[in-house]
């Protein structure tokens, strides 16, 4: 199960976009270097406001670039960093991973699939009705959540749109992404 990187983005301040650019640097334990949400306790406002001592699970949040086109069939345009992404992907089928998943990306950099992210309101302040879009009911009426995936730096190395994504799945019995 291999992917390509599409895009990289990170952003110093709280906002709810981050621009792209031509590289981002991952450092172990910490997340993107530079970025706002790096760090080894939790960074995200709502987090920290119940506990900031908790262990941050969401250092590097991936996204499939195929939920833009998905979400364009509604009539959303979304492209890569406006939904708060530090990886945009092609090619890997991230919310299938089973948690614990090794993403190696190119030369260096490894990261660890922690868990599913969490949509939240903030995604209608950026487009009306797009968190419908990205938060739904399967058949059997269970939540599912397309917003991508959270992850945490094993190995840091520099991250650049083209870089392969090589998937390790961890042994067995492999447990479903759970929203972190």
């Amino acid at each position: 199960m291999d992917g390509t990187v599409t895009a990289v983005s990170s952003n110093g301040e709280y906002s709810f976009t981050k621009p792209n650019h031509g590289a981002i640097t991952l450092l172990a334990g910490l997340g993107v270097e530079g970025d706002v949400h790096a760090g080894v306790t939790v960074k995200h406002r709502s987090r920290v406001a119940q506990d900031p001592t908790q262990p941050n699970l969401r250092q590097v949040h991936l996204i499939h670039e195929e939920l833009f086109a998905e979400v364009g069939e509604a009539g959303f345009e979304v492209t890569a960093g406006q939904l708060g992404e530090n990886i945009t992907t092609r090619g890997i089928d991230l919310l299938g991973l089973p948690t614990g998943t090794l993403l190696r990306i190119g030369d260096d950099a490894v990261l660890e699939v922690t868990g599913l992210r969490n949509p939240c309101r903030q995604i209608d302040g950026f487009q009306s009705g797009l968190l419908k879009q990205v938060v739904g009911r399967d058949e059997a009426g269970n939540l599912v959540r397309k917003a991508g995936i959270m992850s945490v730096v094993i190995e840091g190395g520099v991250v650049r749109p083209g870089d392969t994504i090589k998937a390790e799945l961890p042994d067995g019995p492999h447990r479903p992404l759970e929203r972190v």
